[in-house]
């Protein structure tokens, strides 16, 4: 009995044939460039603009979903690690620029979110060349997973844009990944500053803490990562010491964690000395404050101390 393979969304909705019909006499276009990445991101900021902004109101997208062909991703991670955060460094700071010239003319532009969001992802159905974009208003809202999203999609063989209405399921067949997600806080002045001031920012990532107590539900706490070395603790450790992320919950220990940052490897690393911590569903084995043992913490990682406390680590 021969082994049927299960279709993809795609292919059972039949979109995948509407984007990736194939032509004949196909020559396969010059292959992906970050200069050609910078660009396209560019374009879909003005195309937001210009479908968004009503009146004297600029809207814009917060959110940017890059996808690409997995060997298109690969080979950016591959050659060029580190590319995406400078593309979307050098992205930012065009966007700062144009929306500027709409405040010089009058306009008054109207941040929907605190942070832009870049997620640059794969697709299994997507050939070399291909790419999309989707865009969001507030990165991760949740009622927004309830509507329709926008999808732009650019077919290699063509090269000419293409829009369509599509249902969220469609999220579900792109692969994160961890390395392929950055955060920029969102800065609401009407002066453009150093243009360092997007490549160089006051912090270099951030953890959000979701806690178990009445009086902290529906809310996060957050913590910016200003040095390169830091400790998890928990209500017993004093308000206001530097270096030291303080969870105010019974079921954080002090300390709990400690994290650091190697510029060398461009990585963060956490030990545990508390009675249980998860990372992405393994678990870290305890270690001693004088002797820690280190364990790789990827961006984008979930942390679970104890079992009840959650901890999310993002780049920006």
């Amino acid at each position: 009995m021969e082994a049927t393979t299960k279709p993809t969304f795609w292919q059972r909705s039949g979109v995948q044939s509407w984007f990736l019909k194939k032509e004949t006499g196909f020559t396969e276009t010059a292959s992906m460039t970050p200069d050609l990445v910078y660009k396209y991101i560019i374009e879909k900021f003005r195309e937001s603009v210009a479908e968004l902004s009503f009146a004297d109101r600029v809207i814009f997208y917060h959110e940017y979903i890059i996808c690409f062909s997995r060997p298109d991703y690969n080979k950016f991670m591959d050659n060029n690690r580190g590319i995406f955060s400078l593309i979307i460094k050098e992205s930012v700071k065009a966007f700062y620029t144009i929306l500027q010239e709409y405040r010089q003319k009058g306009k008054k532009v109207t941040a929907s979110a605190n942070k832009w969001v870049f997620r640059f992802v794969s697709h299994p159905d997507y050939e070399k060349g291909d790419k999309s974009f989707i865009g969001k208003l507030l990165p991760g809202n949740i009622l927004q997973k309830e509507e329709n999203l926008r999808v732009t999609f650019i077919p290699r063989q063509t090269g000419i844009a293409q829009t369509f209405d599509i249902a969220d399921e469609i999220l579900k067949d792109f692969t994160y990944y961890s390395d392929g997600y950055y955060e920029i806080p969102w800065q609401d002045s009407p002066v453009l500053g150093d243009v360092n001031d997007i490549s160089k920012p006051k912090y270099f990532a951030r953890m959000e803490a979701t806690l178990p107590e009445k009086e902290y539900a529906g809310k996060k706490l957050e913590y910016l990562i200003k040095d390169e070395a830091f400790f998890v603790a928990g209500i017993d450790e004093k308000q206001g010491q530097p270096g030291v992320f303080r969870i105010p919950s019974e079921w954080v220990s002090t300390p709990h964690l400690s994290v650091r940052y190697d510029k060398n490897t461009d990585k963060f690393f956490l030990a545990s000395f508390g009675e249980k911590t998860i990372v992405n569903e393994n678990e870290v084995k305890n270690s001693y404050k004088d002797s820690p043992l280190w364990t790789d913490l990827p961006m984008n990682s979930k942390i679970v101390l104890n079992g009840i406390v959650s901890i999310n680590i993002f780049k920006t």
